[in-house]
């Protein structure tokens, strides 16, 4: 399983070459469009920012998965997001838009996570290393 350090290593070098590229580089992932996810610290107060895909996208919501590459912990900006659910979200290298974050109830998860796994089989098999749920955040705007 990826280490803290390693994933924000590879969040930041993705950062990197979304905003040096205007999104050419790196507006996609896996064939998933990518996100910057900017939210508050939970202890900090300052903004922290997280590379993301948004496996599905319902209308103007997207969704995205708190798997942290099938850590037993939950990843930093899903931690801060439940304190602090006002985000901003920079599709594809756009300019950031404010957006409002909610942990999906486990119906809508339970309906989603299918159409998760379809669009990204490694979703799976992160649920399978870990003993937590993975959460499924929808990504709405303001």
């Amino acid at each position: 399983m990826p280490s803290t350090v390693v994933m924000r290593t590879l969040s930041w070098l993705h950062r990197t070459g979304v905003r040096l590229s205007g999104g050419r580089l790196g507006g996609t992932l896996v064939g998933l469009p990518s996100l910057e996810l900017v939210t508050v610290g939970r202890r900090s107060g300052r903004p922290r920012s997280s590379m993301l895909t948004a496996p599905v996208t319902l209308g103007q919501t997207l969704v995205v998965v708190a798997s942290a590459g099938g850590n037993d912990g939950h990843p930093s900006w899903f931690l801060n997001l439940r304190e602090h659910p006002q985000v901003r979200v920079s599709l594809e290298g756009r300019p950031a838009v404010p957006m409002v974050a909610r942990v999906a109830t486990p119906e809508e998860r339970q309906a989603l996570w299918p159409r998760i796994v379809d669009a990204l089989p490694n979703y799976a098999r992160y649920q399978e290393r870990t003993s937590r749920v993975i959460p499924v955040v929808l990504l709405e705007p303001v």
